[in-house]
């Protein structure tokens, strides 16, 4: 008999978006595991800190995130190193027979670390996958901000394209979410410039976070950006 593996959705950040389904997971669960920066605490954590109780904690500390370019080999070595040592550190619960819920912000299988175990230990365990409310949608609704409709086409974006695969896709959609602004937000910024859509785009950080705000990108005077950013160009084209 073997544990059973629950990637968790923790939601885009305000805890009362916790599903009662996640709650459930996280309370029962013999082992809570997630992810984050190696020495930083983890922001999946946060959002449900008051449902750990007891359990086994095991942090998964990436070993790089930004200092060094994802397209580097370096990188590529030290990340597929970490997950594959973190599907080992979970698997050793699992055959322990222990349940084992991993917090996932936003959506466990939309961006979300959790795919990297999931991958490597989903044929072999008993699995189960919580869908969480992503961060775009987090962000859409605390903007008020009413993106596609109809047969409006929506594009999600990493901010970490280059500038002209950026520029041309956005040519190429009626609504757009880019994701993962942080240092990228000049290129962001530029390639919305010339895709003639920078008047139209709204700048979210922290969306449903206490500490959450919105404004347009046009009116951000600088170039500063969390992790936790968005950058969303609504569609509607033919909204009243």
């Amino acid at each position: 008999m073997t544990g059973k593996l629950i990637g968790v959705g923790t939601g885009p950040g305000d805890p009362d978006l916790l599903t009662i389904k996640a709650l459930k997971a996280i309370e029962s669960a013999d082992v809570v595991a997630y992810f984050a920066k190696q020495g930083n605490p983890s922001n999946a954590r946060a959002i449900v800190a008051d449902l750990i109780t007891g359990q086994i904690e095991e942090q998964l500390g990436y070993p790089v995130t930004t200092e060094i370019d994802r397209r580097h080999e370096d990188y590529k070595v030290a990340t597929n190193g970490f997950y594959a040592e973190a599907a080992n550190r979970v698997a050793a619960h699992l055959d322990a027979g222990k349940t084992v819920a991993v917090l996932s912000e936003g959506d466990p299988l939309f961006y979300g670390s959790y795919m990297h175990l999931h991958v490597r230990l989903a044929t072999r365990y008993p699995t189960e996958v919580i869908p969480g409310i992503t961060a775009m949608s987090g962000c859409w609704s605390q903007a008020g901000l009413p993106l596609v409709q109809g047969d409006d086409i929506l594009s999600v974006l990493p901010g970490t394209l280059d500038e002209v695969d950026l520029h041309t896709r956005l040519d190429n959609t009626d609504g757009a979410v880019i994701m993962k602004v942080g240092r990228n937000l000049p290129k962001i910024r530029r390639a919305l410039e010339l895709a003639g859509r920078l008047d139209e785009a709204v700048y979210v950080e922290r969306g449903t976070m206490a500490n959450g705000h919105s404004i347009r990108l046009a009116d951000k005077t600088d170039d500063a950006a969390p992790y936790f950013a968005l950058v969303l160009v609504p569609g509607w084209s033919t909204r009243p």
